[in-house]
């Protein structure tokens, strides 16, 4: 991998770990066409996840903070905290149990490009349906709600569905405004894809060298500034339009990968 390749995949991973259209898909495909293989490219691509969800711990600092302060005392800030971990289980377990059998099936393009069809398909039906709000803040989420939302998360094991995506459609299919929606799914990525960073670094401890080390950093930075970049734009996004547009993206991009390559056009 070279340091053009390092800052693709960062600026891959920043614009599109938030929106819901799959960045896990979006890196396959960019890993493909770049002819990039190995375990430490399968590691690296989890990693930079963590440094782009770092963005939304920096985006939403005080408010973090806060709430840590508050932990002991204030009955609010406990039911965050709890709705949090609770959206977190479902993918965690699900994802210990079946995460080495989907990456080995599925880490492939034309299961993504399927899988973006599929997803963007069900927002688009979201986004038909009456929409009934009856959660206007995050701190109006319950715990009940915060698993459904977390086995919506869970979705996300298959490469392509997108985790955005699928917490976001939970959100919006409970009752929840687009913004807190949109919202709820950066605070529920800070557990999933940092506690995932975590782990794979440690399987990778062994195997980096000096150079995949400076080509990892190099791309982590990459993605925290583009995700920092995206969560501002996203929040304004969603305030004044909905997700019907992430939604056609999805099934021109899945549409245009599965017709190249079943003609010839593109190698992916």
């Amino acid at each position: 991998m070279t340091r053009l390749d390092a800052i693709i995949l960062g600026l891959v991973e920043g614009f599109t770990e938030f929106l819901p259209i799959s960045s896990t898909g979006h890196l396959i495909l960019t890993r493909s066409l770049l002819g990039l293989e190995g375990k430490s490219i399968d590691g690296l691509l989890i990693v930079i996840q963590g440094a782009a969800v770092l963005a939304v711990c920096y985006e939403y600092r005080r408010r973090l903070w806060n709430t840590l302060c508050k932990l002991p005392d204030d009955p609010v800030a406990r039911r965050f905290g709890i709705n949090v971990a609770v959206a977190f289980l479902p993918l965690a377990a699900l994802g210990f149990y079946f995460g080495d059998w989907i990456e080995n099936l599925l880490f492939a393009p034309l299961p993504v490009a399927i899988a973006l069809i599929v997803g963007g398909a069900l927002i688009l039906w979201a986004e038909r349906r009456k929409h009934i709000v009856s959660l206007h803040s995050v701190d109006d989420i319950r715990p009940g709600a915060a698993l459904k939302i977390g086995f919506f998360q869970a979705l996300a094991l298959i490469p392509g569905t997108s985790r955005a995506a699928a917490t976001i459609l939970g959100g919006l299919l409970i009752g929840m405004r687009r913004e807190v929606a949109t919202e709820f799914s950066f605070f529920v990525a800070i557990p999933t894809l940092l506690i995932a960073t975590a782990y794979k670094l440690w399987q990778m401890r062994t195997v980096l060298d000096g150079a995949e080390i400076e080509n990892l950093l190099l791309s982590s930075v990459v993605s925290f500034l583009t995700a920092l970049i995206t969560i501002r734009w996203l929040l304004r996004f969603v305030s004044r339009h909905s997700f019907v547009g992430f939604a056609w993206y999805r099934i021109g991009f899945g549409g245009i990968v599965i017709l190249t390559d079943v003609f010839g056009l593109l190698r992916w």
